[in-house]
């Protein structure tokens, strides 16, 4: 039997590790013939263990099991055809770079050094005909309706309680229930929106009920990829199968949320995320893109007078709708787990008052426990007058003395579950146990039997997978979804999450190391084409709240511009410091100063490194061994990680572009820096290589942002951060350069331009001049320069007039830069100079501070007590 778990780590199987080198390691393919495409499948493929249903053949595997292909898979190598046989090593490649490309990756709980997990799809579908399909989906409807009215009883009336349906220790002796949650009337008597239902396809043909998913069921997003991906590759078949569409189902989510919500069609929905960490941070991303949502963590919200506000830039916008991909627990720390981060503090008050409607209502957990798939038979019986159309495995739970005592004879035949998963995940299966395993687990069972419940082993049917030019055959589970449509309405996904275990094992899940694939559900009927663009009624709404920037999303972008910014003039410095000690101009101990300070400034070397106008050699060692990720928060290695956790935090807002240059510059320098390091000569030559490369990843990186992003808010902060940033670095440089008089010599005048990266600017316009005037015009003055401090501050000063509510706070902020409309040379020569600089230099910290207090912390607006 298989479980798919919804936390683990994702490890890759050997399969895709081949994968990842075919562009190497060509594979062996099957030759293109006049021979029939069916007979040439079947020769390639593997045979199935006796008692597995084989999907390929469409029957049980044994030895006098059927000899051909099922129908569907007939008709799918049939419009493959021979030649299309035969080019499935090249699709499967195209597969593992559009997925590589597009950044899919399932990310369990990573530090933030590890590295994000490929996402891995297999090349063939699971096919499921219309009439097979018309089965699944009305046992998936009722099973939604049930659970719904489950529900509703146990934070209710608690018949079922009181009736001996369901044992208390289940219900309240979960430590998911949420008492918090008692007495509640949720919007349309609707309690759960999104029902994922966990299937697997048994000997007989009748597909069963493993699990339910009722807190944060995933999949949603990672089967649209699916479909995106793998539909691309067989075109043909896709269309002439008739295979149908998943755009209305998600249409109708949406419209079914609104129409729960007292807002109705103005309702503001967001989905709620515990951030980029969390194991399918990827999915909730994509999810919120395709919808048109804004993804919210905990402390985007804000709970003032029971209801949800987001925090923006604009200042607070209500929120009606919370589409929630955070565990019940999590939610708020004021009333469920104290120590949450993830929440949203008064969230449940919110919930109670009617406020803010969250899909699903919390307070699910104990519909996931195995032990209850046992008591819905006669569940279902009672609250529906109606069979369960779609049987679960046959389930004991060992609270019961009669359940445990019949479980316990059947051990070695079951597959053993936590009752409670909140207090582990574990899952054994009897039949692959150790004598001495088998008798460990026995006592564990009868010394704590309410923790375990028991389920009968099904063996999994087995999917045909294509590996290596045969076809191999993989356990397979189903995980389908009933998704809300109105009022105690729901509409079950045509497709859904395949899951597929890993070669020689049995539990079919991502977190064991497992793969997807897509789900073709045939019809019969027409096939609905309906579409997630909006309608000309809506479009504006749309697009409105498309607009809307959160005060944590300017933040991430701020911080993304000011370490892009930061990581250049670091890159620059450390370069420019490298080559000239390489050069001639030792001699100039003015020159020499001014690297030295400027190096110990801005953190490319300790305060106790060695002078270089006495040990040059050691200087130079200290620089390149401090340019890594670990030296400290200014180095240049830690300058680009900290770029690229900041664009983890936006990045349903970057380009797949953006965020594949900003993940290699980090990646590549800091693979090139440990080289560096491993060798005992710190060679400056390679160093120079290394920054080199970084400098025009970083180049790109800024050619991104500046023309491929959409001048909202949101990128007005960004290129805010780097304006500030810039102004910052270059005025502390040209300050540091004063004083130390290397301005005065050719090499010193010479290095501040290169600094400033003004160099053919200069020359084009002066020629030979080495004279101070010249080189106040270009740095400060000059217009045109991009690296003028005059055209920075008026860059800047424009992008402040331009945020959220500029009247009241654009002019303020503007008042803290001077204005270089007011410059002249005259006025800028010595002694005026140095002081500006100066000021600049503390303009800008005041600026950030401003910012950050004004639109991303809200904390001026707090009027109100949480419990109010």
């Amino acid at each position: 039997m298989g479980l798919g778990g919804e936390t683990g780590i994702l490890r890759l199987s050997s399969s895709l590790v081949h994968r990842l080198t075919l562009n190497a390691i060509p594979l062996p393919s099957p030759p293109a013939s006049p021979a029939c495409p069916q007979a040439l499948a079947l020769s390639l493929a593997q045979s199935v263990a006796p008692g597995h249903r084989d999907e390929l053949r469409g029957g049980l595997a044994a030895a006098d099991g059927p000899e051909g292909l099922a129908p569907e898979w007939g008709e799918f190598f049939d419009h493959l055809g021979a030649e299309g046989l035969a080019d499935l090593n090249r699709r499967e490649q195209s597969v593992v770079r559009q997925l590589r490309d597009n950044g899919v990756t399932y990310n369990v709980y990573a530090d933030q050094d590890s590295q994000q997990r490929p996402w891995s799809i297999d090349l063939f579908p699971l096919i499921v005909p219309a009439a097979e399909w018309s089965k699944i989906e009305a046992g998936v409807l009722q099973r939604a309706r049930l659970l719904n009215a489950i529900m509703a009883d146990l934070y209710g009336p608690q018949q079922l309680l009181e009736q001996g349906f369901l044992p208390p220790a289940l219900v309240q002796g979960h430590p998911g229930y949420l008492r918090a949650m008692r007495g509640l009337r949720p919007a349309g008597d609707t309690w759960l929106h999104v029902v994922a239902v966990d299937l697997a396809h048994g000997p007989d043909g009748r597909w069963r009920v493993v699990s339910h998913r009722t807190q944060s069921p995933s999949g949603l997003g990672y089967l649209l990829e699916n479909r995106i991906t793998i539909g691309r590759q067989f075109p043909n078949a896709f269309n002439a199968m008739k295979v149908q569409r998943l755009g209305a189902s998600y249409k109708a989510l949406m419209q079914g949320l609104r129409a729960l919500s007292p807002k109705g069609a103005d309702a503001r929905i967001a989905l709620l995320t515990p951030g980029p960490y969390n194991e399918t941070y990827f999915e909730h991303a994509y999810l919120a893109r395709y919808l048109g949502l804004p993804l919210v963590e905990g402390n985007d919200l804000t709970v003032r007078d029971q209801r949800v506000y987001l925090k923006t830039l604009h200042g607070l916008e209500p929120v009606d709708v919370l589409i929630k991909r955070l565990g019940d627990e999590w939610l708020d720390p004021l009333e469920l787990r104290s120590e949450s981060a993830l929440g949203v503090p008064g969230l449940m008050q919110a919930v109670r008052a009617g406020h803010v409607m969250l899909a699903n209502a919390p307070g699910s957990a104990p519909l996931e426990s195995s032990a209850m798939l046992g008591f819905l038979p006669a569940i279902s019986r009672q609250l529906l007058g109606e069979e369960l159309h779609l049987s679960s495995l046959p389930t004991w739970w060992c609270g019961e003395a009669a359940s445990l005592a019949d479980g316990l004879h059947r051990l070695e035949r079951s597959v053993v579950k936590r009752t409670y998963p909140r207090t582990s995940s574990e899952t054994e299966i009897g039949p692959m146990l150790s004598p001495k395993a088998m008798a460990e687990l026995r006592e564990r069972i009868r010394k704590q039997p309410d923790q375990y419940t028991l389920q009968s082993y099904l063996p999994l049917s087995q999917q045909p997978t294509w590996r290596e030019g045969e076809i191999v055959p993989r356990a397979v589970m189903l995980r389908v979804f009933a998704l809300c449509d109105g009022p105690q309405s729901w509409r079950v996904l045509p497709g859904g999450l395949v899951r597929m275990a890993p070669p020689g094992q049995a539990i079919a899940s991502m977190q064991s190391g497992g793969s997807s694939a897509d789900c073709w559900v045939q019809t019969e009927g027409e096939i609905d084409r309906t579409s997630m663009l909006p309608d000309a009624h809506n479009a504006r709404a749309h697009a409105q709240q498309k607009r809307i920037v959160s005060s944590r999303s300017a933040e991430n972008l701020f911080w993304l511009g000011r370490y892009t910014e930061r990581a250049d003039n670091s890159l620059r410095l450390a370069r420019l410091t490298l080559r000239l000690l390489q050069g001639e101009q030792l001699n100039s101990a003015d020159l020499l100063k001014w690297l030295s300070t400027a190096a110990r400034r801005h953190g490319l070397v300790p305060f106790d490194a060695p002078d270089p106008a006495q040990s040059v050699r050691g200087f130079e060692r200290q620089l390149i061994q401090q340019l890594g990720v670990g030296s400290g928060a200014t180095s240049v290695g830690y300058n680009l990680r900290a770029l690229r956790l900041s664009a983890d935090q936006v990045r349903e807002r970057l380009s797949l572009d953006l965020r594949a240059l900003i993940e290699r510059v980090d990646a590549q320098f800091t693979a090139r820096h440990a080289l560096l390091c491993a060798d005992a000569e710190y060679a400056p030559q390679e160093a120079l290589d290394a920054l080199n490369e970084a400098s025009g990843l970083l180049t790109a990186i800024t050619g991104e942002q500046t023309d491929r992003m959409v001048r909202d808010d949101g990128w007005r902060m960004l290129s805010i951060g780097r304006h500030i940033e810039r102004l910052h670095t270059l005025a502390s440089s040209l300050a540091l350069a004063m004083e130390s008089g290397c301005l005065r010599h050719d090499d010193g005048f010479e290095a501040v331009l290169a600094l400033f990266d003004s160099t053919i600017t200069f020359h084009y316009q002066y020629q030979q001049r080495r004279d101070r005037t010249a080189l106040l015009d270009v740095l400060i003055v000059n217009r045109d320069n991009p690296r003028s401090l005059g055209w920075v501050l008026s860059t800047l000063r424009s992008r402040l007039s331009k945020l959220p509510r500029a009247k009241e706070d654009g002019i303020k902020l503007k008042s803290l830069l001077p204005d270089p409309d007011d410059w002249t040379l005259d006025q800028l020569m010595e002694p005026p100079l140095l002081p500006l600089m100066r000021q600049i230099e503390g303009s800008m910290l005041m600026l950030s501070t401003q910012l950050a207090q004004r639109y991303f912390s809200h904390a001026d607006r707090v009027n109100t007590s949480l419990m109010a």
